[in-house]
């Protein structure tokens, strides 16, 4: 058995080059990463060893070592959205049927389908904007089409009906938005310059942690392609105004309350959610905000971060995430409706 770097770094190159990814060439590029861990090359066909054989987490943990040590990495990016790729393949597939006697058992309940777990967070830190658009929208897309089968989103629809604003359902497919890296998020269709039902992952490489918020956002910030939309920017603006005098009169001890019992965190411009801050503080923070064109975005709601274990079974699960998006929404609604009242 070879035992220098070396020797390790020439089986294991020839391993690749002649297709063979299976235990020989992972145990070689084990031994490799062991012997030379900033060996960048290791870790990626150490990923792609484990990608080939099914490994799926493994091949993650891989490539991001591998991207730890060059974040331009070109095929470690590749093989982390092969990655990605293959999970939402497997996520989808449709169980055999089982047979009647079989399903009479009372059986403990199966875990739903995955959502976002650890592979997702760090496709989503590691790809660009539209490559995280291409592989993780089709995901959360299957969790917007399984909100609008939900009571909240029927009122909502017709809250924004009951406007003027037009639509039969909350989200559409092309509700998913990605325009930086490490975010990808989506809002009510037809929303982007009404108060929003904001739902957004956020990778840990550009905010420190990866999470998933759930709540009422107002995005202030212009867009480039559409300069005259002065009317636009005034609707908005007067929609935070209207959830400034709410969250100063009639809402205040409801909406500290909803804070302070459900891991309510403010979060605004570009920065990360204000967790230091007590539900008075943020209340007072909402009160005396007098340039919201300025701070671009602002966003009141729940979080889960991944690195708590039980939030991350809730992100990770469909069934859990969904049914956790919803009871936030359901919670903020009449908030949020009371928004589109004048």
């Amino acid at each position: 058995m070879p035992t220098s770097v070396a020797e390790l770094q020439h089986r294991a190159v020839e391993y690749a080059k002649s297709g063979n990814f299976g235990p020989e060439a992972i145990d070689a590029n084990l031994q490799l990463t062991g012997l030379a861990p900033d060996n960048e090359g290791a870790w990626t066909r150490l990923a792609r060893c484990y990608l080939e054989s099914g490994r799926l987490d493994d091949a993650t943990a891989a490539n991001e070592s591998a991207l730890r040590l060059n974040p331009q990495n070109i095929i470690a990016r590749s093989l982390q959205i092969e990655v990605t790729k293959r999970r939402e393949r497997a996520s989808v597939r449709v169980p055999a049927r089982v047979p009647a006697r079989s399903r009479a058992r009372k059986d403990p309940p199966a875990a739903g389908p995955s959502a976002f777990g650890r592979p997702e967070f760090a496709a989503l830190g590691q790809l660009a904007p539209e490559g995280a658009l291409e592989v993780l929208g089709p995901r959360l897309e299957v969790l917007l089409l399984a909100l609008n089968e939900r009571p909240f989103a029927a009122k909502a629809v017709e809250t924004r009906n009951r406007a003027g604003r037009t639509g039969a359902w909350l989200f559409r497919r092309n509700s998913v938005h990605a325009l930086s890296s490490g975010h990808i998020f989506a809002f009510q269709h037809g929303g982007r310059w009404e108060p929003q039902l904001s739902i957004g992952f956020l990778s840990a490489s550009q905010w420190g942690r990866d999470a998933v918020r759930a709540g009422i956002g107002f995005n202030f910030a212009p867009e480039d392609k559409d300069p005259g939309r002065e009317i636009d920017r005034e609707q908005i603006a007067a929609s935070f105004e209207r959830f400034q005098q709410l969250a100063s009169s009639s809402w205040r001890p409801l909406l500290a309350d909803w804070i302070g019992s459900n891991g309510g965190f403010l979060q605004h411009g570009g920065g990360p959610p204000e967790m230091g801050l007590l539900p008075a503080d943020v209340i007072a923070w909402i009160e005396t905000c007098r340039n919201p064109a300025d701070v671009g975005w602002i966003f009141l709601g729940r979080w889960l971060f991944a690195d708590r274990a039980a939030d991350a079974e809730t992100a990770g699960d469909m069934r859990r995430l969904t049914s956790w998006v919803e009871r936030t929404f359901t919670d903020l609604l009449p908030l949020w409706s009371d928004l589109y009242r004048r």
